[in-house]
Parts: structure tokens; C-alpha cells; sequence
């Protein structure tokens, strides 16, 4: 009788793998260093507190300035344009607070009429009340990405527990929704805080911005908002440019149409005639991490 053959041990379990380190930016690696020196300061040097107390509000005040101003990269990596794409001739068109129940399967219409694809930053909460608008958008070939939870006006205030919880539930809202995980986050307004990048590095989420913007939301000019976009003779839309337009909380034009959607058509050509084609983000930028 043949002897049985011994199974083998398991092998032991392996650790989960671990985010790198979160690379401090140069400018908080200068702040936290002004700090101890100021703090030495104050109390190593006599007459020096006035001073030192001087110089941490005016850094408070830098990175303050630093988050009111969306397209900065000093708090963290923010991407601004897409310089592989670029190679490519491409430019993408990222929508922004939808889905709109009227304006964005208008908006699909448009863009399946061009041929175009293009990148829509959701707010959770409102895919959630449009799941089907949503799932659409997806089917239709267009990226899914995160624009938070519940857009909140006070999310560039909040700290690291507060963007954790506003920015994870809504990866895991819409990864369910969608079957995509998203791996690039837009903050409301684009504004933020020295606290944001740690979260988006932990979540492997890119933080990205635009290279133009309509301000299609406060302007319902329908010519003035495409001019913005495509920009004077000179520095007029280039391929890599990353464009932000709204097909939530749209803007009325005077005709009462939603901006968008008398812009979307024009621009599109314009982008046509310039040679250039419209790519999403989840084409053009690898994952966080990834080169």
C-alpha cells in the first residue's frame, strides 16, 4: 500500500501591501521647518517672539493662498495638463457637479454626435440619485471620476478624517455604481488644504485641475465662456490642455438653454479644426503610482 503523501505546509500569509511613504512637499517640508525655528527662536533669542509669531502667520497665510489657488502644485502633485497626451495631439474635456437628470444625457447626445469622448467628475451623491444617468454615461465609453461625496462648501476646511470620510465614500459609491474605480479626484471649487494630498496618496487618487476653464457656471454668455476655452490667437487650446466646463449647476443663457450645451458644439469643432482629439482621463493618465 502506497504510504499517503504528506500535504504541504501552507505557505505563510503574506502582509498586505503598503502605500509608500507620502513624499512631503518641498514647501511643507519648508513650513514645518519654519516652525521649529521660529518656535527656537522665541524661546532661545530675547526680543525675538514678535518675530517669529510674524513669520508662522505669514506661512499660515502662504499655504492658505497656496489652497485658494486651484491650479498650485505647492500643497502636493496637481495635475494641469497631460503632457503624453499632448504627444498624441489629444486634449481632454472633463464635466464637472452632474449628473444632471436635463443637461447631461443632452450632453451625451452632443458628444456622441462628435465622436467624443470625455471625463466626467460626479458627485456621489448625485450619481446615487441617477444611477441609471450614470451607468449610461459609462456604457456610452465616457471615465467616471471624483468630485466627493456630497460637495461640500466647507471641504477645503475640513481635516483628515473629514476629506477621508467625503472622498472615500464617494470612490466607494461610485466604484459600485460604475464597476470603476475612479483614480482621479477634483475638489469642489478646487480648493483645498495642506491635508488633502496625504488622503488622495493614501487612495491612490490623483488630485487634478484644468488648464482652461468657461466659468460656465457664473457666465451665461455662451460666447464669452467658449472664448475662454479656446483661448486668444497665440495660447489658444493646445494638445495636453485638460478643459472644465459644468453640466451641473449649469448656467442659463440668455436664450434659456443651458450653457453647455449652446458651447459644447462649437468648441468641439474648434478643437477639430486645430487638429486636435478628445481622449479621458483614465486613457491618458496612468494610475497614481504608475508611470
Amino acid at each position: 500500500m502506497t504510504p499517503p503523501v504528506p500535504t504541504p505546509p501552507p505557505f505563510p500569509p503574506q502582509a498586505a501591501a503598503r502605500p509608500a511613504a507620502w513624499p512631503w512637499p518641498a514647501a511643507l517640508r519648508a513650513s514645518v521647518g519654519l516652525h521649529a525655528a521660529a518656535g527656537a527662536a522665541a524661546l532661545l533669542v530675547p526680543g525675538a517672539a514678535p518675530w517669529a509669531l510674524c513669520s508662522v502667520v505669514l506661512n499660515h497665510l502662504g499655504l492658505t493662498a497656496a489652497g485658494l489657488w486651484p491650479r498650485s502644485a505647492l500643497l502636493g502633485p496637481n495635475v494641469t495638463r497631460l503632457p503624453a497626451a499632448a504627444a498624441r495631439r489629444e486634449f481632454a474635456l472633463t464635466l464637472d457637479d452632474g449628473p444632471d437628470p436635463e443637461v447631461t444625457p443632452a450632453v451625451l447626445d452632443l458628444l456622441d454626435e462628435a465622436g467624443v469622448k470625455a471625463t466626467f467628475f460626479v458627485i456621489a451623491r448625485c450619481a446615487a440619485q441617477h444611477a441609471a444617468l450614470l451607468r449610461e454615461t459609462v456604457r456610452r465609453g465616457h471615465d467616471v471620476q471624483n468630485h466627493s461625496h456630497l460637495h461640500r462648501h466647507d471641504f477645503s476646511m475640513r481635516g483628515p478624517r473629514g476629506l477621508a470620510q467625503e472622498i472615500g465614500a464617494a470612490q466607494d459609491l461610485l466604484a459600485d455604481l460604475t464597476g470603476q474605480r475612479p483614480h482621479c479626484f477634483r475638489a469642489p471649487a478646487g480648493l483645498r488644504n495642506p491635508l488633502l494630498d496625504p488622503v488622495l496618496h493614501r487612495l491612490g487618487l490623483h488630485l487634478v485641475s484644468w488648464t482652461r476653464r468657461g466659468f460656465d457656471t457664473r457666465d451665461g454668455d455662451p460666447t464669452r465662456v467658449l472664448a475662454r476655452l479656446i483661448g486668444p490667437q497665440g495660447r489658444q487650446l493646445a494638445a495636453g490642455d485638460i478643459l472644465l466646463v459644468h453640466d451641473g449647476h449649469a448656467r442659463r443663457s440668455p436664450a434659456g438653454q443651458p450653457v453647455l450645451l449652446a458651447v459644447l458644439p462649437p468648441l468641439l469643432a474648434a478643437a477639430r479644426a486645430f487638429g486636435l482629439q478628445a481622449t479621458t482621463l483614465r486613457a491618458a493618465l496612468p494610475a497614481r503610482g504608475h508611470t
